[in-house]
């Protein structure tokens, strides 16, 4: 895997995601996004296997509701980002245009 999509990975995924867990998925999936999204909707499902909402009377409660509908816009907001391995189409960018421009002689 190339570094610039290791380090666009990291980005998308976390720092402390393992690295060698990415690589493979890369080398079978064949794209960084397609990697960023499976890895996402893992952890989505993951959320959604536990309760979200756990509240011990009196002592604590926990609600992971709110990280639920990060990594849900997180996934959503994956299909407009630009991966380094995304190929290029469109007007990305700028073009140069270059004309020569010749005077004729001798006609009007």
């Amino acid at each position: 895997m190339p570094p610039e999509v290791l380090a666009w990975l990291l980005a998308q995924l976390g720092p402390t995601t393992p690295t060698d867990d990415l690589a493979v998925r890369f080398a079978r999936l064949g794209s960084a996004k397609a990697v960023a999204g499976e890895v996402l909707a893992e952890r989505r499902a993951r959320m959604l296997a536990d309760p979200l909402r756990i509240t011990v009377p009196g002592a604590v409660t926990l609600d992971q509701s709110a990280n639920l509908t990060g990594l849900e816009r997180q996934l959503a907001a994956l299909a407009n980002e630009v991966a380094p391995d995304d190929a290029v189409t469109g007007d990305q960018g700028e073009e140069i245009a270059v004309t020569r421009f010749v005077r004729r002689f001798g006609r009007s």
